[in-house]
């Protein structure tokens, strides 16, 4: 079994804690160990939130610069942020396209990346890099949330990780909510579209 290093960031309100433990049901439903943890997280919206999904046999849930094999941004300058996590060579970057500006940028003070250098940035120190407009994708779901759901289904889509799309959508079946399940698993299926 390989090996992966999985490091998850976005922004306090996104879920992006709620997409690790899903991730993380997916992978013991198929028997493969799993350690995860909450890196930093900030309780408030619009703080950053970090956390680490090992799997295959890991012990410690931490991970260091340059080794993260698949990097899941779920806000484009939290992506561009976490650069430094992901291996130097061979890594994968699963990244939602659409900001959430930070308070700085919203109250004028500081300005926002331009997409196209965070892009450049994160494909330059990738192996493969693939930027969904998870936003628009989740409310094509049903609900601006489900965003993360396509995120995740690109990610198994792209061979990133021990876990296809079905697996994916086992766990939701089996662990949401019976009301989101149908737009939780159109969200995974347009995700998989994005990738295609």
């Amino acid at each position: 079994m390989t090996k992966t290093r999985v490091f998850l960031t976005g922004v306090g309100g996104q879920g992006t804690l709620t997409a690790t433990i899903i991730l993380a049901q997916a992978a013991m439903d198929k028997n493969i160990p799993v350690t995860a943890g909450e890196v930093h997280g900030m309780a408030q919206r619009g703080g950053v939130v970090e956390s680490a999904l090992l799997l295959g046999g890991y012990r410690s849930p931490r991970i260091s610069h340059g080794e993260a094999h698949v990097l899941l941004g779920f806000e484009p300058l939290e992506t561009l942020r976490a650069l430094p996590y992901l291996v130097p060579e061979g890594g994968t970057i699963i990244s939602n396209e659409e900001p959430i500006m930070p308070i700085g940028v919203t109250m004028g003070r500081e300005s926002y990346p331009d997409l196209g250098s965070i892009r450049e940035r994160a494909t330059a120190c990738a192996a493969q890099a693939h930027f969904l407009p998870c936003r628009t994708l989740g409310l094509e779901a049903g609900a601006l949330q489900c965003g993360n759901l396509a995120l995740l289904g690109a990610a198994c889509a792209s061979g990133a990780l021990p876990l296809t799309p079905e697996d994916l959508a086992n766990a939701v079946k089996a662990r949401l909510k019976a009301k989101i399940v149908d737009m939780n698993l159109k969200a995974i299926d347009l995700g998989v579209q994005a990738v295609s």
